[in-house]
């Protein structure tokens, strides 16, 4: 069956928050004199858990550890590296060469629907995209197939009309148990052999063109 839509994961693949994530992090350690420990810090399922490391950070600082302080301040100093963070390399010219194929695009994501909608919003690319799936419309993050469930829903195609965009292992499971084919983009933080489960693996949206991607995926 013919190809109708691309459907692609928001963080880390359209755009590099996952990068700006981890650098707010290390800066709001360092506030305290501390280094941030990375081994794990990305988990293996979508989601917010900054809970999670909100609470590793007050076991390290000890009581005087301010939560509601550290928030603000790491999130004041994310959003000033956000203001100048646009899409991945490649993929603005992917998106305009599937509007002139026709295609549909969609975002599946574990993030909240007002994330994604402002960060797209904010680079101008929001109006690209026919629908958003997001983590707060849907009762299980990735690797559960739901928000994919969900985008195909919204599209209301099948999932051998679309393709998936991932850059993280537990997006390809959540797309392929979809039953789509997925594409990865491995994020710097994953090696590239926990892909094998993804029927294209790929260095960077800017090496090849989408014509060629999809040729590829289509054999699958």
């Amino acid at each position: 069956m013919a190809i109708e839509a691309l459907i692609f994961d928001f963080d880390g693949l359209l755009m590099d928050t996952e990068s700006t994530l981890l650098d707010s992090w290390r800066w709001e350690w360092r506030q305290h004199g501390l280094e941030l420990d990375e081994t794990g810090f990305f988990a293996d399922h979508g989601g917010d858990v900054s809970e999670l490391r909100y609470a590793a950070l007050a076991r390290a600082v000890g009581v005087r550890f301010d939560r509601a302080a550290s928030h603000a301040r790491r999130m004041a100093y994310r959003e000033s590296v956000h203001a100048g963070l646009g899409l991945s390399p490649g993929i603005a010219s992917w998106l305009n060469e599937a509007a002139r194929l026709g295609l549909r695009l969609a975002v599946a994501s574990s993030s909240p629907a007002s994330w994604v909608r402002a960060n797209l919003a904010r680079t101008g690319d929001l109006t690209r995209f026919e629908i958003l799936a997001c983590g707060d419309e849907v009762a299980a993050h990735k690797p559960d197939p739901a928000v994919y469930h969900l985008a195909l829903a919204k599209l209301d195609l099948k999932a051998d009309q679309a393709v998936a965009f991932e850059d993280s292992p537990h997006g390809v499971t959540a797309a392929r148990t979809a039953g789509l084919r997925c594409v990865a983009i491995p994020n710097l933080f994953t090696p590239e052999s926990r892909y094998a489960h993804a029927d294209v693996v790929l260095p960077s949206a800017a090496t090849t063109i989408l014509s060629e991607v999809l040729a590829r995926a289509a054999r699958f």
